[in-house]
């Protein structure tokens, strides 16, 4: 059975540290038996992407892994002895967030760049209270008071990143649609208008808006984000749809999305053309 669980939170409370130092060990491990990452995933039934990204510290490793890795590996209890450690940094994690989004959420607190492409939906750090409200209150199933209010909150603490220091290099490519549906009234959407512009003009964002009418599009396979953790140098992809995540750590995929956006911001309208047309919009001009 293919070990594809979605990602544990890699926390900033020390499990961090914990997980990217026994990623660095089975590394080292597995070299030293003369094993690929790929001969590893097979004889440990899970992928090699997997394999790659608990070597990186992008994906935690679950202690059935660690388990089955000790074994194949020889190394005569060395990760068996941390699996209470994983246990307990895993009973702490946090649960601000739905469960399949936690591993993503945790990244994007302290990447040094962030940059994605919005094509249905506003990206959440870009979203108001009173947009963010109509987004949960329309979700099907519907959610109890308490979830409704508890997400709202998670994610206007999420746009901390906005005012982190060192300020990390974001940017986005939205389609003109989505900046034409008033989710949550005509007043709702003017003052996201206002917050998009408000962002759009941080030193550290640069903001497009991909028009309706443009005639050629390199990506109409969704959404996405693109990241780079902090202390790493290469991206990460996201990607999420029906609530189902992945977490792309593959390098040679994540460079196809980085291609994809590369192109969608040549074609996009540029950031000042973009903040002509929100104002434009909202009758500024």
């Amino acid at each position: 059975m293919r070990d594809e669980q979605p990602e544990r939170p890699v926390e900033a409370d020390g499990t961090a540290h914990l997980f990217r130092a026994l990623g660095k060990q089975i590394k080292v491990l597995r070299e030293a038996a003369g094993h690929s990452q790929k001969e590893l995933a097979d004889r440990v039934h899970c992928s090699m992407d997997l394999v790659g990204a608990i070597e990186r510290g992008v994906r935690t490793p679950q202690p059935d892994f660690l388990e089955r890795v000790d074994k194949v590996l020889e190394a005569g209890g060395v990760l068996v002895a941390a699996i209470p450690d994983v246990r307990e940094a895993l009973s702490r994690a946090r649960t601000r967030h739905p469960e399949w989004y936690r591993g993503y959420a945790a990244m994007e607190a302290d990447a040094v760049e962030l940059h994605h492409y919005c094509c249905d939906a506003l990206h959440g750090l870009l979203q108001t209270a009173e947009h963010a409200e109509a987004v949960f209150r329309n979700h099907r199933p519907l959610l109890d008071e308490e979830t409704v209010e508890k997400r709202i909150a998670d994610r206007l603490d999420r746009q901390k990143v906005f005012a982190r220091h060192p300020a990390p290099v974001i940017s986005y490519v939205l389609e003109e649609s989505i900046l034409d549906r008033p989710l949550g009234g005509r007043e709702a959407h003017e003052t996201q208008l206002r917050r998009i512009i408000e962002v759009s003009r941080m030193r550290n964002v640069e903001l497009q808006v991909m028009p309706t009418v443009v005639l050629e599009h390199p990506n109409l396979q969704g959404a996405f984000n693109l990241l780079i953790p902090k202390g790493q140098h290469h991206q990460i992809g996201y990607t999420e749809s029906q609530e189902h995540p992945r977490l792309i750590t593959e390098p040679a995929e994540a460079r196809v999305l980085a291609e994809r956006y590369g192109i969608m911001r040549a074609v996009a309208l540029t950031p000042r053309k973009s903040l002509e047309l929100i104002e434009k919009k909202l009758g500024m001009r």
